[in-house]
């Protein structure tokens, strides 16, 4: 009789399963509800807040990012199983819906490496940066599209996860990486100092995933009759998701 008590104690319940996950669902939902409230009010001290947030929160404390393996794992069907992930599913729900309501929101405010790559904005000399000529922002634009497309063919060839150490840099929040890893990401860090979001414009395969995905996006910003001549958004934009009256979906963030 005691047997079958101890096998009735260890019996999962979605109760059970909730309650051990709780910490993490209420941290997951604070920090989305942080992202929704800055974005749609479009405070720029909350924007900071909330990259502040994500730098710790989802980077160094939870090491938590959507990452081309999780596109790999989308293709195979090799997900995590959902009873013990909930904050995990609830995460990439919450990319996969703003991505297609709003486009690339995750990029410009939840990913922890792209929110740490925003704060070096706030601290760097605008001196110091480097504008990248127009005609060679829309063509390096394209680089992520051949990484997103290199790295789903090398996987699918080999089923090998581990290049994604070599196109991602987001393994820094965990803190294991070989030295020469260590210096890749030393170079790539001192480069986007010099242009601003270097990796996420220009390298990420996620963000080209993301901005493929965006193409469904049912938001749309206003544009105006002057927008064909005033180039003041053009101009400020950190992304180069504007080019004359138009908004680069993919881009846009």
């Amino acid at each position: 009789d005691e047997d079958c008590n101890d096998d009735d104690e260890d019996i999962e319940t979605w109760g059970t399963l909730l309650r051990d996950q709780a910490l993490d669902l209420t941290l997951f939902v604070a920090f989305a509800t942080l992202t929704l409230v800055s974005f749609f009010r479009k405070s720029v001290p909350l924007k900071y807040v909330t990259l502040v947030a994500a730098v710790v929160y989802l980077g160094f404390t939870k090491s938590q990012l959507i990452s081309v393996v999780n596109v790999y794992g989308m293709v195979t069907g090799n997900l995590p199983v959902f009873r013990y992930s909930l904050a995990w599913y609830l995460f990439a729900g919450f990319t996969l819906v703003s991505t297609v309501l709003w486009g690339r929101l995750y990029c410009g405010r939840i990913c922890a490496f792209g929110a740490l790559t925003q704060l070096f904005d706030r601290i760097v000399p605008a001196r110091l940066r480097v504008d990248v000529p127009v005609w060679l922002e829309q063509r390096a634009a394209r680089i992520k599209y051949g990484l997103l497309a290199a790295t789903m063919l090398y996987f699918l060839v080999t089923a090998d996860i581990a290049v994604y150490r070599y196109v991602e840099p987001f393994w820094m929040f965990s803190r294991r990486a070989t030295t020469g890893m260590w210096i890749g990401l030393a170079v790539l860090l001192v480069a986007t100092v010099l242009v601003r979001n270097l990796y996420c414009r220009f390298l990420c395969p996620v963000g080209a995933a993301l901005g493929l995905l965006s193409k469904l996006t049912v938001f749309r910003i206003k544009r105006w009759s002057q927008c064909n001549t005033c180039k003041l958004c053009e101009k400020t934009c950190e992304w180069g998701a504007i080019r004359g009256p138009e908004i680069v979906m993919t881009e846009c963030v």
